[in-house]
């Protein structure tokens, strides 16, 4: 087990993606979390990748905590069967709840919500009001536009280097579970 990560938020899609390789990446990741007893937070549903990795942590006898609100509940997405769910009133107050339990953050491929999610995480970064490390896993390559785009930020005089974030990314999922562990 890590030394000082004991809980992790895992923020992904909740839909699969084109790439069946999001889905095995996903399940990897759940996986060694649940084998190595580092408690997985994440959104709360049982679709897409977020079903995917919880199913994965769970089936490695990981403890599993799900964050949802009642409109994400009614409106898109089942619960997961198995997680130890945390019901909040808004997607704000959700965001914060995980950020409170968890030690780090893993972002895999996703959506809107994901990339929401990455850039409050990276924010809290900047003003210094976080200094929780950040693991992508950049799954064929899923992530290339968003670090162009951060880049082109940089050049254009808006954000400082990226070594003012504690980000640690890594291409497949043994070469970020290495960045976990020697964390």
């Amino acid at each position: 087990m890590t030394g000082k990560l004991k809980s992790i938020a895992v923020y992904c899609g909740h839909q699969f993606g084109t790439d069946p390789q999001f889905a095995r990446d996903a399940a990897t990741i759940g996986e060694f979390l649940g084998r190595n007893n580092i408690r997985m937070v994440f959104g709360g549903g049982d679709v897409g990748l977020m079903g995917t990795v919880a199913t994965a942590a769970l089936d490695a006898g990981g403890h599993v905590i799900g964050v949802s609100t009642n409109n994400v509940i009614e409106k898109q997405e089942p619960v997961h069967t198995g997680v130890d769910i945390k019901i909040v009133d808004g997607v704000n107050e959700r965001k914060q709840k995980m950020f409170e339990l968890s030690d780090a953050f893993i972002i895999l491929p996703g959506g809107i919500g994901t990339l929401n999610e990455l850039t409050d995480i990276m924010t809290m970064q900047q003003i210094g009001e976080s200094k929780k490390p950040l693991f992508f896993l950049n799954t064929s390559g899923f992530w290339i536009p968003f670090v162009r785009l951060f880049i082109h930020m940089q050049r254009q005089g808006f954000i400082e280097s990226i070594h003012d974030y504690n980000i640690h990314g890594a291409s497949t999922p043994d070469d970020l579970i290495k960045k976990i562990m020697e964390y």
